[in-house]
């Protein structure tokens, strides 16, 4: 098989994943984006690099967000919003920030694979992303060609942009208006 055929099959199964993820659960994730005062982002592995971009554009939109472990990363208080990038919903180190997250009176936002996991009995929004990986088997899922768990954490990316046009059409944000707040010390 060539690469264009690879490409065909993986925006296949990209546009089957991404168009079976709930409407209504994504409008309340952009809500709790809106109403939070600041935004922090966790997760780990591949996860942990698709969320990282998601705090970036949230930068970008002015709003205060940070990458949970990085050490200039504030408290979370009750007015916080806590996003987590997860498969399989259980790993230990992000349970424990779900529950300190909810310990404080936050809210808690689980992007998954497994939404009846340990992060997704605590989190106030589950988005369910119907991809096979070998750390969680859901019914339903969307089988995939790709090794490993590649075509969760491409939909975790994607998904993550297209929240972020949700917000930018609801603040009246244009690309060029966030392009001032890029980094300008690279």
């Amino acid at each position: 098989m060539n690469n264009r055929e690879y490409a065909e099959i993986v925006c296949k199964e990209l546009q089957a994943a991404l168009g079976a993820i709930d409407t209504e659960a994504t409008e309340k994730f952009a809500d709790l984006l809106l109403e939070a005062d600041e935004i922090f982002c966790a997760g780990a592995g591949r996860s942990g690099f698709q969320i990282r971009g998601f705090a970036m554009r949230l930068m970008h939109m002015g709003r205060k967000s940070y990458m949970v472990g990085e050490t200039c990363t504030p408290n979370i208080t009750e007015n916080g919003l806590l996003v987590v990038c997860s498969g399989s919903g259980t790993t230990k180190s992000l349970v424990n920030h779900a529950m300190k997250a909810k310990e404080v009176g936050a809210k808690v936002a689980l992007i998954t694979i497994n939404p009846d996991s340990a992060i997704g009995k605590l989190a106030d929004v589950v988005i369910q992303i119907p991809a096979v990986s070998p750390k969680s088997d859901v019914q339903g899922a969307v089988k995939s060609i790709q090794p490993m768990g590649s075509l969760f954490e491409q939909c975790e990316g994607i998904y993550l942009d297209i929240v972020i046009m949700i917000l930018m059409k609801r603040l009246g944000l244009d690309s060029d208006t966030m392009f001032g707040r890029h980094a300008n010390m690279e």
